[in-house]
């Protein structure tokens, strides 16, 4: 028993993951993090979840559910800021508590955070096919009722087709390499967020104040509707919009000058796609009363076309056609490096951990590419979106704990972070609190299958991981 204790808590040595991760090309700027974590957090999340929040949890309150879960979510931004700045490595949340705890708390990490990629990858895609159908559907085009959604009997629908080929279509992309990719997001997220604007403008001449009223409703007992609950339920199922902070993360070894440039571009993403989110959202349930917005997968495109600006709320379609890919290339090359990070350490089979001539992990990321494009098809978009907070949830518990050990290294055998998560110890543990109030809070479903989750985790940890990792074969 102790012998496997201390091989559950070997930790891995900085050092080596800096030459391990040496293949990758440090490219990415300021502007390109931000680009992505802004290409991730207002991508599908701000054309899709103000709407079905709205209509499911909170009724007009939908901005401050987006207030809450920036909170905790800026929060734990801190906290990925210090510790990205003093590790910078490929794979976020999972090589750092591999250094900081060990490699058995590396794993469950990361584990939670493949969930979370994996579901974010298929619920993305799924948000891109419903504003594609809702675009041709305009122009009087439309697909087979089989090929619309998920796996769902009931309705008629069995595979959503676009949403696999939007997946493939980005894996495609993100193969070419990862300098050529973020030119490419920052021109669709430059672009996106001006029609954001036109939207908020526009969407100002249509508001009806009586919307706005009450703007808590009472909540419903029996329910997650109205009331605090339902801001906090609300809250929890838009923690899937601050997922762009551990997508940036999961590129700090292809970055320059991680050390400042993490923190500047985890930081700026936040500041910029909260204010986003409000200003969407307040334009949202003000121009119709939020119970419209039920099971709509594309609001802000439907709330323009039923206000009469037919061509702006087509504007908007075809920006967020384009726009939504650049939340698909954030995803897949965050989890594409994480499974790198999987096969370099020996925790899944070692071609995981290949790079090829462009730099890229490729066979890692057409893994996530072909299991993504299964999820994303089968799965129904609603679905989704209740089940990709856990996982996000879990990685940021981890990485606010973290900073509690990782301050004891600074300066002793790991270098003085460049930035500091203020507040400390306080503002750390209230974070990781944060984040476990709201994985409370979240649907049943979602924690249910979290568990089952893990299960899986440690059945293939015990069953294959812990046998091939490189780091107990390392130090036996």
């Amino acid at each position: 028993m102790k012998k496997l204790l201390a091989r559950l808590l070997l930790r891995e040595d900085p050092a080596t993951y800096q030459l391990k991760d040496g293949s990758l090309a440090p490219t990415l700027t300021t502007l390109d993090l931000i680009g992505l974590g802004t290409g991730m957090v207002v991508g599908t999340a701000i054309f899709t979840l103000p709407g079905i929040v709205a209509a499911e949890h909170t009724g007009p309150a939908v901005p401050l559910a987006f207030i809450v879960a920036a909170v905790g979510a800026g929060l734990s931004a801190l906290a990925y800021a210090e510790t990205s700045s003093v590790l910078p490595f490929a794979g976020s949340a999972f090589s750092w508590m591999n250094v900081l705890f060990g490699e058995f708390f590396g794993w469950i990490a990361g584990w939670a955070l493949l969930a979370e990629y994996f579901i974010s990858v298929a619920f993305v895609a799924s948000g891109w096919s419903a504003y594609m159908q809702g675009f041709l559907a305009s122009l009087g085009v439309k697909l087979p009722v089989a090929l619309t959604g998920g796996f769902n009997p009931h309705q008629g629908s069995y595979l959503d087709l676009f949403a696999a080929l939007a997946i493939l279509l980005v894996g495609w992309l993100v193969s070419h390499g990862v300098h050529q990719v973020s030119r490419i997001e920052n021109a669709i997220v430059a672009i996106k967020l001006l029609v954001i604007i036109l939207f908020v403008a526009v969407g100002v001449t249509a508001l009806h104040p009586q919307n706005y009223t009450p703007f808590i409703p009472p909540h419903r007992p029996g329910t997650t509707f109205g009331g605090l609950s339902g801001i906090m339920a609300g809250a929890s199922q838009i923690f899937i919009a601050y997922v762009g902070f551990d997508a940036i993360a999961a590129n700090t070894a292809e970055t320059k000058n991680p050390q400042k440039t993490m923190p500047r571009g985890l930081i700026g993403t936040l500041v910029l796609g909260t204010g986003f989110f409000i200003a969407v959202s307040l334009v949202l349930v003000g121009m119709f009363p939020y119970h419209r917005y039920a099971n709509n997968a594309e609001p802000a495109a439907w709330a323009l076309r039923h206000a009469g600006h037919p061509l702006v709320a087509n504007l908007l379609s075809v920006v967020a056609l384009v726009g939504i890919f650049s939340a698909l290339i954030a995803i897949l090359l965050a989890s594409s490096r994480l499974i790198y990070a999987f096969g370099r350490d020996g925790l899944l089979p070692k071609t995981l951990g290949h790079i090829d001539a462009n730099h890229v992990p490729n066979h890692a990321l057409w893994t996530i590419t072909v299991l993504a494009m299964i999820l994303g098809s089968v799965f129904p978009f609603t679905f989704l979106a209740t089940l990709v907070s856990a996982g996000t949830l879990v990685a940021f518990i981890f990485v606010s704990l973290g900073i509690y050990a990782l301050r004891k290294r600074e300066g002793v055998d790991l270098p003085e972070a460049s930035f500091k998560m203020p507040g400390y110890p306080v503002l750390t543990a209230l974070s990781a609190l944060f984040s476990a109030v709201i994985f409370w809070n979240l649907d049943v479903d979602a924690k249910l299958l979290m568990v089952g989750w893990f299960v899986i985790g440690l059945l293939v940890y015990f069953g294959y991981g812990i046998r091939h990792s490189v780091l107990v074969k390392r130090k036996k």
